[in-house]
């Protein structure tokens, strides 16, 4: 199952939110201190890619990635997990988006808060 809906979501959504995401990890990479940001940019292009059968877990919190966290979620964090939350209950008011719009709900949990967070299969 998680094969077709990667395939799915690959076709009809996913390219878009994976490359823009790549894009923005690319810009901060620029930077040495948006390195770490950068790098939670592609894990969550990573996500995007192929979202069935992976789930976000977040590792210990050490204090850098409290902070960074914190930055996060002041300036870029709330307003883009908020967008995902709004696409995933369009999603969900019909049957048959419920799968992508749960999706999109992961989305917005790595969107919170990206620092410390990890993708890993089911």
């Amino acid at each position: 199952m998680s094969v077709l809906g990667n395939i799915l979501w690959l076709i009809c959504f996913g390219w878009l939110p994976a490359l823009l995401w790549a894009l923005a990890g690319l810009l901060c990479c620029i930077t040495v201190v948006g390195i770490p940001l950068g790098r939670a940019c592609f894990n969550a292009a990573k996500l995007c890619l192929t979202p069935f059968g992976k789930e976000v877990i977040h590792k210990e919190n050490r204090s850098l990635s409290k902070v960074g966290n914190a930055v996060w979620i002041i300036f870029i964090g709330l307003w883009l997990a908020a967008i995902f939350a709004m696409e995933g209950l369009i999603f969900c008011v019909t049957i048959v988006g419920i799968p992508f719009g749960l999706q999109y709900f992961k989305f917005a949990k790595l969107a919170f808060a990206p620092f410390g967070a990890e993708v890993v299969s089911k």
